[in-house]
This record gives C-alpha cells, structure tokens and sequence, in this order.
C-alpha cells in the first residue's frame, strides 16, 4: 500500500505517525472522505504497532473537529484566567508579538523573554528543537526542559554509553524480564505483546514497582518497594551476585572497568540493609538477585519513574551495572532497555542551531517557572515576555500556584500556541491556533523502538491553524531574522531530519517513506540483536564503565539533548565515580506521612487529552489512591472527597482505597487539568520543584504528603 492508496470514489487511506511523547511511536492509517477525515487507526503492517492504538489516540478525529479547537488568532478581553478573548487577524498578532519582544528587548535586555516548551509532539519538525533556533537567535533566557530522563540518560551513558543496547522486539527471547518502573500497559502498550510472548513461552516476569497496577497484575512476581529505594535494591542485588560468585568472570574481565573497585563498594550494601530502606525482605532480594544471575538471557527495562527522586542518577548508574556483571548482554534477549532512541542519526545540530545562542545566556529550567514569574529566583532581568508553545505548564510544572500566579502578572506579555484553551492558555494575551498532526508534516524517530516513521497530512488545516514550523518562519521573519534556518520549507527539514548517509539509515530514503510510510533501522534483526556480546560500548573505554570515567568532568551535567548550548552553568564539583544510594530527601519526619507518587495516567499523555470527553470518561477526576490502613487511620472511605496538601499547595481528590498501594503510599495520577478539578488544583500544586541528583531530573516521587477527609 503506497503512503496514499486510493478507495472507490473519493475516499482515500493516508499514512501518518502518533504524535505523542510515547515510546511506541505508532504508525496510523487514516481514512479521509471527501477531504475530511473519519477514521484513524494503527497499521497492522507496522511490526511493533500491530494494527492497535491506545486510549488517548484512538479517537483522534475526535480531537482534530472538536468544537473547542483553537482555529483563529486570539486577544484577551478579559482579565488573565478568564478565558475571554476576541477574533484577531495573524498580521495583528505577528505585529502585537514583534512589538513587544522589542520592548521587552529594549527595556530589559533578550533575556527578559523566556520560552516555555516540551513535546506536545515528539515530531522532529513539529517537536522538542523547534522554537530553539528563533529564541537563540533572540538571546532570550534558555529554558532548560529536563521533565523526563534526563537523570536517566545521563547516568545510562556514563556507563554504557549512547546506545541503544537493546531491541524491544528482542524481548521474547528472554527468559528473565524485570519491569522496573513502568506500567507498560499504560504508557508502553505496544511492548507488552512481546512480553507476553515470552511469557508463554517460559520466562519470568518480574514488576519492581510501589503501585500492582495493570503491569504487575500479569506478572508472576511484583516486588513493591517504597518510593525513591530502587538505588538501594539495584545495589543490594550487586552484593549478592559478586558476594555469591554469580558474576560472569570473563565478561566482567574482557569488558568492564572498576569492578574491584564497585565490588568493595557494595560489600556494604547487604540485603538486610536494603530490607530497611526498601520494606522488601532480605530472602526476596536475595532470590530476585540469585534469578536474575542465574537465568539467561535477563533483561530489564527501566520506565521513566526510576529517576524521579533525589536519588535517581545513582539508581540508573546502579541498574546498569547489572546486565555486564552476569554477562547478560552476551545474549539476545539479554541487556538493558532504556531509550532505543540512541539508535537514530537524528540530525538534531540542524533544529537547535546552538550557534545562534549568545555565549554566557543565562538557563533558567522549567521546574522553576513559578518562582522565576513570581520573582523568587531574583532574576535580572525579570521576565517580562513568555511564550508557551507544545506545553501547558500550568499542568506538568510543581508548584501550580506559584506558575498560576506568575502566569496572572498583568506586566507579563504570554503568548500561547496550542490546540485548545489550556489552563496556561487561559492566562494568554494572545493565543496563536497550532495544527493536529493530522493537518502538518512530520517525521518520527522513537525512543521506544527501531522504525522511523513519516507523517503525511491527512487533510488541509483547519480554520487558520498553522504548524510550528510555519509559525517560527512568521515570527523570524517579524523580527528581520535572515538566516537560512528560517526560511527552509517543511520539506527541506525533512531532508535534514537524519543523517541519512549513516548504515543505520541504508535503504531508507524520504521517497521511499513515502511509499512505505515507515522503515526499520538498518540494524540485525530482533533475533540477531546482541550489539555488545563482544563488548564495544560507546564510552570513552570502549567498556561498561562501572567506575565512570565521566563523573568527574563537572558535576550535574545534562545531556545535550535536553539543553542548547554547553553545560557550563552546570553546578560544579566531581560527581562520585561509583554507584552509591541516595535516599528520598522528604521522609515522614517532614510531619507529611504519605510517600506521594503521580505516575502518568492511563487515558492522557502527560495534560494531552486531559480535556477530551472520551478520555475524561476513561480517566475519571482527579484521584488518589490510598491503603486500606491508611484511610482506615483518617477516616477515609473509598469515594470521598479529600484534601491532600504539604507545605507547597493543596488540591481536592477523589479517594480511592485499595491494597494495591503498599502502606505510607499514596498516588494521584497527573495530567488532569486544573480548570476540571473540584479546587481549580491538581497533583502538581504540591510536587517538589527540587533536582534530582543527575541530569537536573525531576523529583517528582520524593513528595511526602497528608490527607484528610473533607
């Protein structure tokens, strides 16, 4: 079937890719009748989509003709939060921004504007680098967005390196699999079939997790470990398999630097220890370590979760170290699966053109939005101009009230660029109409499998909605910009999307994308995948580093990635080159007894879809869930309301009570928005803004909480 093949009369099939920030990537079908679209769907050609879509994407159509899309320019009429806005023409809005970045610009300097942006889509175009080479170019204060791993990438490629590692579609070849911090069938849907393949054919499932969701429900062991203590097992199960003698000599010999080195380390973490900091018992941790070592091939795959508390590096640092000191990655089926991504010659140098950024400009990360609009960074200059664009902060930053109050500054000039009328929208002086993925050009790579992907538009934008590509060309061109990043067409960034000359891009060219609509990396097959049976990792020793050569080149760096420019605003320091725990920061002592964690919820990508009916339906309001004891203590039954707050915020839930929480835990899922809520708050209103301790990774699971009846 060609990228667009033709139906009786004037239907048509196009190919298009899921937009979201999900490690599935899906490659979609979308049925188009008389220009408009009425069905979308995933291709069953696609090896890892397998023809199925998830929850917050199978009604897409749904969100593309929705009665409350964004189709015009608008300007508030209102006061910020309101939600009043009248029609406006592009020129008007184009003028109103290029005239008050110049004001801004000469009242406060470049640095008065900030940026605010994330992966509303995961598109190369449309997505993370997007806005980059105009802001740089502006010399507005660089917005660093490390929301989701980048602690985990960090301390990953400190010790393997950047690679991919492992094929997710290798998974049914293993015969031991440990699920770490992740709920695949919510948020890695399309990995579990290949799970559970291997399952039926023999191997063991393991879930590690604080939560017996979907996950471990079809797993055959679930292993629920406090909050932010994964460090603490990972180093524990290191003890027991170098104490016992279950390490792969040879491999550990041939293929690793500082193993005498982390074997004294460790010595000290035994599993009576970790039983204490984790509420597992030691005879578990014990059989879970002598499995793993002794049942080939192993593989673990680490969520998202894992780095979201003090911790959190030093956990990912740990995990990596297991799969080269039993051998593991000598095998297919065997290893480590982080981020596939590392896989793709993205071209990433031609989106963020970090040239163009003005040496020394100050960072300012996104945890921080509320304090740096309400003046508590002491930032000088102030921001003064902000423009939002493939995020809606006022839903995923900590710290919701202190974003809610910036965001009302009248002072403040905010310009949003999004689908619908967000909770951040709402607080805009103008909102600018962006097009669905249905309506622009795309192209994919996936940080959850090998297939690169190409997104063609299934029908003609809507109202006057533009693609962010179109509209960075606008607003460069407002300000006199004449680089030729500016003025390239979405076609000439596709071109530029991959090194398309690197092996793993040979026999995929743009026209045969076209054609296809998706292609697999030129790599060996998922049953010949085992990159590093010989060693060969990308790190400076060619070696599993796990004494890491890199911790001592400057503190908290972050991956480039997640950042423009250097790491030269980066704390300083030698960062230790060992694996080592870290415990939560916030504990019961606080006065705030329950251990808050906010997973990503089941119908919403982060706030996308948070508002669709459908997905609202599936999701419920926002809620938490609490063990059986735990109400019990407070007086709380199951459907009540309840007021959950610490010394950051509150917000109102719904109780749910259940022992599929482990006792002193609770969870609130995130991702609903505010202007649903029963208070108008959500879970970020009393998350942490605080780092973890790599890559600047988000705290977001080291929240102590309490809760009480209404």
């Amino acid at each position: 079937m060609t990228a667009t093949e033709s139906h009786p009369e004037s239907t048509v099939t196009v190919r298009a890719a899921c937009p979201h920030d999900c490690p599935d990537t899906c490659a979609m079908l979308v049925t188009v009748t008389d220009g408009q679209a009425t069905t979308v769907r995933g291709d069953p050609e696609h090896p890892f989509t397998r023809g199925g879509l998830c929850v917050k994407v199978n009604n897409y159509v749904d969100k593309v003709y929705s009665s409350d899309r964004v189709l015009y320019p608008l300007r508030r009429t209102g006061p910020k939060g309101s939600g009043h806005f009248e029609q406006v023409s592009w020129d008007e809005a184009l003028d109103e921004i290029a005239d008050r970045f110049r004001s801004s610009i000469a009242e406060h300097g470049p640095e008065s504007i900030m940026p605010v942006s994330y992966l509303g889509t995961e598109g190369i175009l449309n997505g993370l680098n997007v806005g980059d080479p105009f802001f740089n170019k502006l010399g507005a204060t660089i917005a660093e967005r490390t929301y989701c791993d980048s602690g985990a990438c960090t301390a990953y490629t400190m010790t393997l390196g950047a690679t991919a590692g492992f094929d997710p579609e290798s998974v049914v070849h293993s015969r031991y699999i440990v699920i770490w911090a992740c709920n695949m069938v919510s948020t890695n849907l399309h990995m579990w079939p290949f799970v559970a393949e291997a399952q039926r054919r023999g191997a063991k499932v393991v879930v590690i997790d604080p939560v017996r969701h979907g996950t471990a429900k079809h797993a055959d062991w679930h292993i629920p470990l406090r909050p932010g203590t994964d460090g603490a097992l990972a180093l524990a199960m290191m003890h027991v398999i170098i104490g016992e003698g279950l390490t792969d000599e040879e491999y550990v010999r041939e293929h690793t630097v500082g193993y005498d080195e982390l074997a004294e380390r460790v010595s000290q973490y035994n599993p009576e220890w970790a039983a204490e900091q984790t509420g597992i018992p030691a005879d578990d941790i014990r059989t879970l370590a002598r499995e793993y070592a002794t049942t080939d091939p192993a593989m673990i795959r680490i969520g998202v979760a894992v780095e979201r508390h003090a911790g959190g590096g030093q956990t990912v640092r740990s995990i990596a170290c297991l799969p080269a000191l039993v051998g593991a990655w000598r095998h297919v089926g065997g290893g480590l699966l982080q981020l596939p991504l590392w896989a793709f010659p993205v071209n990433w140098g031609a989106f963020m053109h970090p040239e163009l950024a003005t040496p020394g400009t100050r960072v300012v990360n996104q945890f921080h939005l509320g304090r740096a609009l309400t003046g508590e960074l002491g930032l000088d200059p102030p921001i003064s101009a902000l423009m939002v664009y493939n995020s809606n902060p006022m839903v995923v930053c900590p710290e919701q009230d202190k974003v809610a109050a910036g965001l009302a500054r009248e002072d403040l000039f905010t310009v949003v660029s999004d689908h619908f009328l967000t909770d951040t929208a709402r607080y805009a002086d103008l909102v600018l109409p962006a097009t669905t993925q249905l309506e622009q050009h795309d192209i994919m790579f996936s940080w959850g499998h090998f297939y690169v992907t190409l997104n063609t538009p299934a029908v003609e934008p809507l109202g006057e909605a533009i693609p962010n590509t179109e509209l960075f060309r606008r607003l460069a061109a407002r300000m006199g910009f004449t680089e030729e990043c500016f003025t390239r067409t979405d076609e000439d960034m596709i071109a530029e999307a991959f090194d398309w000359s690197d092996p793993a891009m040979a026999g995929i060219t743009v026209e045969s994308l076209r054609e296809t609509g998706w292609a697999r990396l030129n790599l060996p097959s998922a049953d010949e995948y085992a990159p590093h049976a010989e060693g060969n990792f990308p790190t400076p020793s060619g070696k599993v580093e796990l004494r890491s050569s890199a911790a001592a080149e400057g503190g908290n760096f972050v991956v480039p990635l997640f950042r423009q420019g250097s790491n030269e605003h980066q704390p300083g320091g030698v960062v230790d080159p060992l694996p080592h725990y870290v415990p939560p920061r916030e504990t019961a002592d606080t006065g705030y007894r329950l251990n808050l964690i906010s997973p990503k919820s089941h119908a919403f990508l982060n706030s996308s879809a948070g508002d669709q009916s459908k997905q609202r339906r599936v999701e419920g309001e926002q809620g938490i869930t609490l063990h059986p004891a735990d109400a019990d203590e407070r007086g709380i039954t199951d459907g009540q309301y309840v007021r959950v707050f610490n010394d950051r915020g509150q917000f109102v839930a719904l109780a749910r009570v259940s022992d599929e929480i482990a006792p002193g835990v609770a969870m609130a899922p995130m991702g609903h928005w505010p202007k649903n809520a029963k208070d108008q708050s959500t879970v970020n209103a009393v998350n942490p803004f605080a780092f973890a301790d790599l890559g600047n990774a988000p705290t977001f699971s080291d929240t102590t909480v309490e809760v009480e009846r209404m």
